[in-house]
């Protein structure tokens, strides 16, 4: 068993991380901004907190065992979150940051493909640029994963693959995974650590 802050609880990936973790015997401290949202849960303690609160977000941090963050990085500044985790003493944490950074097959990024036909998601620039802040972290035992391009409701299959900073297609040119397994993909990763100081990615 784990101890585990979860920043961004209430979340579509949150949410699941959470269920997963607490299926798997892990002691789970679920933070979000409205602690009222949330219903009791065996193994879960419930925090409010939030990360423009360096201060108090770090004392609610303190003593756990990993970290894992799943949040809108239009909503939450990396560097506030960087700082409250240095502040906790926790040195092992998991960032969730979006799968605009992922290069496709001719070295362009995601996020540039998607500018390109006119899309811009609010939250793939801000965790792109997360993504390259925690890159120059070498204090702390991070890890960044990346959703497949596509990621929605669906089954827990635990049937997906692993990759790096490439986007990770299916045979129909397709880049998909279900917030339930991108959840298995996150909670196997704080049990067994695989991807140190590195991003990667998950998709079928």
């Amino acid at each position: 068993m784990t101890d585990i802050a979860l920043i961004g609880a209430t979340g579509n990936i949150g949410s699941r991380v959470l269920t997963e973790a607490l299926s798997r015997g892990h002691a789970v401290t679920a933070l979000t901004r409205d602690a009222s949202k949330m219903k009791p849960r065996a193994g879960m303690t419930v925090r409010q907190g939030s990360t423009t609160d360096a201060a108090n977000l770090a004392a609610i941090l303190a003593g756990h065992a990993a970290i894992i963050v799943s949040v809108k990085w239009n909503e939450a500044n990396i560097r506030d979150v960087l700082d409250a985790v240095r502040r906790s003493g926790v040195k092992r944490a998991l960032f969730v940051v979006g799968a605009g950074s992922l290069l496709r097959s001719d070295g362009r990024t995601h996020l540039d493909h998607m500018a390109d036909r006119g899309v811009q998601p609010p939250t793939s620039k801000p965790a792109s640029l997360a993504l390259a802040e925690l890159r120059k972290v070498t204090d702390l035992d991070w890890t960044a994963i990346s959703p497949a391009a596509s990621i929605r409701a669906g089954e827990r299959t635990g049937e997906f693959r692993l990759g790096g900073d490439d986007l990770l297609e299916d045979e129909e040119g397709q880049s998909q995974i279900s917030y339930e397994d991108f959840a298995i993909a996150i909670v196997d990763e704080i049990e067994k650590p695989r991807h140190l100081r590195r991003r990667f990615t998950a998709a079928y």
